[in-house]
């Protein structure tokens, strides 16, 4: 069956390709002159070979011989089909008698080999993938394929092939690509009233074979209601015009699936106009229809959310500001001048939890303050509100600065959401009588002093940030205050930069802030060196006190 046959007339200009089939058959493998033993009325197999002479197509009995081991050593052809045909161009009668690995031994150790094996033990069916084999034709070489069944039963292998030609592996990629884009076509002869559809319509549409193809004017009676006006308007057009429709529409199979199938045909029409066939395919767009449905309700889901989200960002500006009111011009308190200045890392709900306060006491004195909550967010906004008020609410009644840290340390750490949980903070009041300004912190950077065009930090009190332990020791420090001085405080977004240390963060700022001392609002140059939307962390909060 596969690889060259013999070296008679039959295989002149054919040669072998290497390695894997002889030039000549070896003479055991060439059939006797006469008619095989094995064929005819007399041999073991003529009720074989009568079956098969009346069947179409190559077809051929294989009986198994074996080996000295018991083993399947080969298969002898017993009897053939008229039309089977070999690749050398035997036929029939003439294959009776040889044997599989002496005729063709390229078929030795392949899948189709084990295959053989395999439904003889088994008995079952074998039908494996299309076997190809290489030659040379007039020297040129030429793969071809076929396509095997080998069918088993007490005596031996039936085993029938298809040689799968140009034609048929086009029909067949026709068939792959139908299945795949779940495309069928379909032909309507309008004046011989015939219909023809592929098998992948049948499967569209869920309907029997035996049913046969629907007859185009019918076709919007197998539509849902609400659909079939439309698609009986596109068929009125192309039986009436031939004129191109492309519509879509649904139905509903025989076991209740409702699929959605797109219908694009045109006409072909006489000398007069009139329409005589009708071409188009078929399409199932179900899977296509679902995804569509699914991506508008997620598209419905993203406004939605996007419409909240609008909101809530418009909800947190209004809390920031409530919370934040940035003065617009300079505070004057306690013979002292405040500016501030405050930079989200972003808008909307991501808003951070640094956070600002200035305000004057009531027995003249200034409270300032200016404090960073872990995090971003709501939660952040409601832990800093928690604070700034906490902080102001104790100033106002007198408590000494280091007894408000303290309370703020409890406060958080008894905090029922704890999703917040530490900050960092400078409180300071300014005695206007005695110039002095008595300061604490936890955990904060420390304040930038600008004193005659000279920049120093001030030596920190002791204090650990808040929320992180049940006993802190928070300090206190005093600074006198002269004509002429700068204090900065501010959040570490200021001076913390993406791969730098804070050394060289601190650095930079004091020598921004000595170069912004001539400036008429000094905070404009901190901000305008230091303040770049590409480089920044982190939110950052200035306090600028000037006397």
């Amino acid at each position: 069956m596969f690889g060259p046959g013999p070296g008679d007339g039959s295989d002149a200009g054919r040669a072998s390709s290497p390695g894997r089939y002889p030039q000549q058959r070896p003479a055991s493998a060439r059939p006797a002159s006469g008619p095989p033993a094995a064929c005819g009325g007399e041999g073991p197999h003529a009720a074989v070979q009568e079956v098969l002479d009346g069947l179409p197509g190559s077809v051929t009995f294989l009986v198994p011989e074996t080996g000295p081991d018991g083993r399947v050593a080969d298969f002898r052809i017993a009897a053939a089909s008229p039309e089977a045909t070999d690749v050398a161009g035997r036929r029939g009668r003439e294959l009776v008698g040889l044997r599989i690995l002496e005729a063709y031994p390229g078929v030795a150790g392949s899948e189709l080999w084990r295959g053989y094996l395999d439904a003889l033990a088994t008995g079952v069916r074998y039908e494996g993938e299309p076997f190809e084999y290489a030659e040379e034709s007039e020297g040129v070489p030429r793969l071809s394929r076929f396509a095997v069944r080998a069918a088993p039963s007490s005596q031996g292998l039936t085993v029938s092939w298809v040689r799968l030609d140009s034609g048929e592996r086009d029909r067949r990629r026709l068939t792959v690509m139908q299945r795949l884009a779940q495309l069928g076509w379909a032909d309507w002869e309008l004046t011989r009233n015939e219909t023809t559809w592929s098998e992948q319509v049948y499967t569209i549409f869920g309907r029997a074979r035996r049913l046969g193809p629907v007859a185009l004017a019918d076709l919007p009676r197998h539509a849902l209601a609400e659909d079939a006006p439309a698609l009986e308007a596109a068929v009125r057009r192309l039986l009436g015009t031939g004129e191109a429709v492309d519509h879509a529409f649904r139905l509903t199979t025989p076991d209740g699936q409702v699929r959605h199938v797109r219908i694009v045909a045109e006409g072909e029409t006489d000398a007069h106009g009139t329409p005589v066939e009708v071409h188009g395919f078929f399409q199932d767009r179900t899977a296509v229809a679902h995804a569509e449905q699914q991506l508008l309700e997620h598209e419905r889901t993203a406004l939605a959310q996007r419409s909240q989200l609008a909101a809530e960002r418009e909800l947190a500006a209004d809390l920031q500001h409530a919370l934040l009111p940035l003065p617009e011009q300079s505070l004057r308190l306690a013979g002292l001048t405040v500016d501030v200045a405050y930079h989200p890392l972003q808008e909307g709900l991501n808003v951070g939890g640094d956070w600002y306060s200035a305000i004057e006491l009531p027995d003249g004195s200034a409270l300032l303050v200016i404090g960073d909550v872990a995090g971003h967010g709501l939660g952040a906004v409601a832990t800093m509100a928690q604070l700034r008020f906490t902080a102001k609410g104790m100033a106002v009644t007198g408590s000494s600065l280091p007894t408000i840290l303290a309370r703020l340390n409890a406060l958080l750490l008894h905090s029922s959401d704890r999703s917040f949980g530490t900050a960092t903070m400078i409180m300071a009041r300014y005695h206007p009588a005695t110039s002095t300004l008595d300061w604490v912190q936890a955990g904060h950077p420390p304040p930038l002093l600008l004193r005659d065009g000279t920049p120093r930090y001030l030596p920190a009190p002791g204090g650990i940030l808040l929320g992180a332990t049940n006993t802190p020791d928070y300090a206190q420090s005093t600074l006198r205050l002269l004509p002429g001085d700068h204090l900065l405080l501010y959040t570490d977004g200021l001076v913390e930069f993406p791969g730098e240390s804070l050394d060289r963060g601190l650095d930079r700022l004091a020598r921004v802030a000595t170069e912004s001392a001539g400036r008429e609002r000094f905070l404009d140059g901190v901000q305008d060196a230091l303040v770049a939307p590409q480089q920044r962390r982190d939110d950052i909060c200035v306090l600028h006190i000037a006397r």
